[in-house]
């Protein structure tokens, strides 16, 4: 349990932000708690939101599970990962960073990506089939 005050504004907002996601409120604090730890432990590292949920990216640029999977892609390369995506060396060193300390979350977000991918490209060949028949 965490006693804390939250000033009546601040709870307010939340309120309604809870009621908008139709999410319990102690849902939310939770979150946020779990990830301002997460961004101070990892300054540069944001939580964004979309359509495939809540996930860490790096700061004005792609998502961490982008970075790694493209940076396992480039064997490794620092450099060559950060020239692809037209981030910093140092974005790339963020995400690395960040994966290092919450690789099962970020191999499952990859994971989900590739099957994504796959489930896409057999749902393109499967229409251009169609198509001509």
């Amino acid at each position: 349990m965490l006693p804390a005050r939250i000033d009546a504004e601040t709870f307010r907002r939340l309120d309604r932000h809870a009621k908008r996601l139709g999410k319990p409120r102690s849902n939310l604090v939770e979150r946020y708690v779990a990830e301002g730890l997460r961004m101070d432990e990892h300054p540069g590292i944001v939580f964004v939101e979309g359509p495939a949920g809540r996930r860490p990216a790096v700061r004005r640029g792609p998502d961490v599970w982008e970075v790694i999977a493209t940076l396992h892609d480039n064997a490794g390369d620092v450099a060559e990962t950060a020239k692809v995506l037209d981030i910093t060396e140092g974005d790339v060193r963020l995400a690395l960073a960040y994966y290092a300390d919450h690789r099962a979350e970020i191999d499952d977000w990859i994971r989900a990506n590739d099957e994504e991918g796959k489930r896409i490209a057999s749902a393109i060949k499967r229409q251009a089939e169609a198509s001509r028949r």
